[in-house]
């Protein structure tokens, strides 16, 4: 696992990163009571807070953002699934230290964490949601980002700073009805189907048709679970994984842009342009 530890005002970040073969589990805890905000880039992860006999059970998959309070003493294990990194960014605050905050971001969490800021337990669970697609692109560009030394902790302080403003400005919305189980399952399904498929996904009244939805219903559904339409959201984890491939392998543009479904080298490299701010040529040199 790498792991950047940063501090912003009191608050103690970990962006961390994972990726094995087999199973993997990593243990860490913190010496006092803390809040903590987590958001879940990628990875199909569990997470275990264990507090003496008590154990708070979290399945995170990709695109997660939840809250929580842990006492003093509490552990966190994350158990990773093989051959599916974890991206995970962490943001955790002692309760003196919410006291310390500015009288408008104090007011933030007594507002919308209240059962956090006053636990009534060991463990307590608070708001927790599929991250909308601003969310989503301030993860993206923490774990792309090309910084280093001095500008890359100013670069993740900008953008865990925005990751906070979107939380809270997520949770102060107006509850709406949530999707069943089983309709939820069908939306993770097609979006499996389209990852699988990611460089020739099928068409949208052919997933409709795998996973048992009509058209209508899977756009309506797909974009409350993942904040986003079904092929601007395609668009998006396209981008990612020719980023992680352009990084990781020893793969030329042209052959990532064909895998990841681009056929012209262009398009490719003016849509990786607009997502992070910087060509894919830039990262093979």
């Amino acid at each position: 696992m790498t792991r950047d530890i940063i501090e912003i005002n009191g608050f103690i970040v970990l962006i961390e990163y994972a990726s094995s073969d087999t199973k993997e589990v990593e243990i860490c805890g913190f010496a006092e009571d803390v809040v903590g905000i987590a958001f879940y880039g990628s990875g199909e992860v569990e997470m275990n807070i264990r507090c003496g006999d008590q154990v708070s059970t979290y399945q995170n998959t990709k695109g997660v953002a939840l809250s929580f309070f842990a006492s003093k003493g509490s552990t966190f294990e994350h158990t990773i699934s093989p051959n599916n990194p974890m991206q995970s960014i962490c943001i955790v605050s002692t309760l003196g230290n919410l006291e310390k905050l500015p009288q408008h971001e104090q007011e933030f969490f007594q507002t919308y964490l209240k059962s956090l800021v006053n636990p009534n337990a060991e463990i307590v669970g608070g708001p927790g949601f599929y991250m909308n697609h601003d969310m989503q692109n301030a993860v993206s560009k923490i774990y792309s980002s090309t910084y280093t030394e001095n500008m890359r902790q100013m670069f993740l302080r900008s953008q865990v700073t925005e990751l906070l403003a979107h939380f809270f400005a997520q949770v102060s919305l107006p509850e709406r009805p949530t999707l069943n189980d089983e309709d939820r399952l069908k939306i993770h399904q097609a979006n499996e189907i389209m990852l699988e498929n990611i460089a020739s996904p099928p068409s949208l009244a052919e997933l409709s048709r795998q996973i048992g939805l009509n058209s209508n219903k899977l756009k309506k559904n797909f974009k409350e679970v993942f904040g986003m339409p079904v092929f601007k959201h395609l668009q998006n984890e396209r981008l990612i994984r020719a980023h992680a491939l352009l990084k990781e392998a020893n793969l030329g543009i042209q052959e990532v842009a064909w895998q990841v479904g681009y056929e012209s080298i262009s398009s490719f490299s003016n849509a990786f342009m607009k997502k992070f701010g910087f060509r894919p040529s830039e990262i093979k040199t």
